[in-house]
């Protein structure tokens, strides 16, 4: 099965879950599942080296290794001891990820956790309780969207195994994956979720670039598809951008009524799929963003997609800025946003001027 963007985002989901001030019975099961996956650890290395491993899976496991040592020794991430063990999970979901926004205007529901900040999403083991929780929310009149979710990264609190449930991953998305999840082990603004997100999904993108057409050169396909998989993530950011724009000025119209919003949002919604489908679509180097033409649209399910393509093109203008230096690029971002947490993408459009 070929991942797509949308359901492989990088959770902050375990530290989050841990850290949380929910109800008792949520950290119990969090910190419960989280021991689960801790205890099913194994190295890697020797999973590799047994015979009994199927060709499948041990290429898989060496990729993982060696985009690992790649983040490590020449992007310089914040690698530990990540990625050199293996867990089996006991589905191919991980977890069930909740997401929330008001309906009339372009803004999330967001739960508010220690060190990390506001965090405009919510991770749930058990699907019922998913649901349970989306049903409240949809009943005080949100939009809602859960999605499954393959992967999270714990900050480097703990030496984060890769699940069983990444290895489904085609190589790109796989070496992307990996590359990303180590970069929030090395930075993240707490209350910046999608910037965060946003940046780690450039260094992962831009990142597995360098990996694949080092290792195996600018010819080869690996090289052709990590290249063409970047320039659809940032085609597709600045497709939702657009799309965000016409509806926050929609949402800002004093002349409308709030149920004359709603309606005329959904015509945005019909014309924003049908031009993806007639415009966007066919330009598009790697078919990942496919779902987007068939699945339900609201507010909730914008903003969920935004937080992992939000301003790629400011990220990318910045690498060219530099040359095509990947490393100076990603250092340079992540040194200013140090210098202005309230406000890092604009202290990323200052290394522009």
């Amino acid at each position: 099965m070929k991942a797509t963007r949308f359901t492989r985002p990088a959770l902050l989901l375990a530290l989050v879950a841990m850290l949380s001030a929910c109800s008792p019975g949520y950290y119990l099961r969090a910190a419960w599942e989280q021991t689960k996956i801790l205890n099913r650890r194994h190295p890697i290395a020797s999973i590799v080296a047994d015979t009994a491993t199927d060709w499948e899976t041990r290429n898989k496991l060496l990729l993982v290794l060696q985009a690992r040592q790649f983040a490590a020794d020449t992007l310089k991430l914040n690698a530990g001891y990540s990625y050199t063990l293996f867990a089996r999970a006991e589905s191919d979901t991980l977890v069930m990820v909740l997401s929330a926004a008001y309906k009339d205007r372009f803004a999330p529901h967001t739960w508010r956790f220690p060190i990390v900040g506001r965090v405009p999403y919510k991770g749930f083991f058990e699907l019922r309780d998913a649901q349970k929780e989306q049903r409240k929310l949809e009943a005080r009149g949100f939009d809602t969207y859960l999605r499954p979710s393959a992967a999270y990264s714990t900050l480097g609190w703990f030496n984060d195994p890769l699940l069983s449930t990444l290895l489904r991953y085609d190589e790109i998305s796989l070496a992307n994956t990996v590359i990303h999840e180590l970069f929030h082990n090395t930075f993240y603004a707490p209350g910046q979720a999608v910037f965060n997100e946003s940046l780690a999904n450039f260094v992962g993108g831009r990142g597995a670039i360098e990996f694949f057409c080092g290792r195996d050169g600018p010819d080869a396909a690996t090289c052709r598809t990590a290249t063409g998989a970047w320039a659809d993530d940032v085609s597709f950011g600045v497709f939702l951008k657009g799309l965000v724009d016409d509806l926050e000025t929609l949402y800002a119209r004093p002349d409308l009524s709030r149920d004359d919003k709603l309606r005329e949002r959904e015509r945005i919604f019909s014309d924003a799929q049908s031009r993806f489908a007639a415009e966007v679509r066919p330009r598009l180097k790697v078919d990942t963003f496919a779902g987007f033409t068939r699945d339900p649209l609201n507010n909730a399910t914008l903003i969920s997609r935004r937080i992992y393509y939000d301003r790629l093109d400011l990220f990318e203008r910045v690498y060219q800025s530099r040359g095509g230096d990947f490393r100076r690029a990603m250092d340079d971002i992540v040194a200013a946003a140090r210098t202005n947490k309230d406000d890092p993408y604009g202290a990323v459009e200052a290394l522009l001027r």
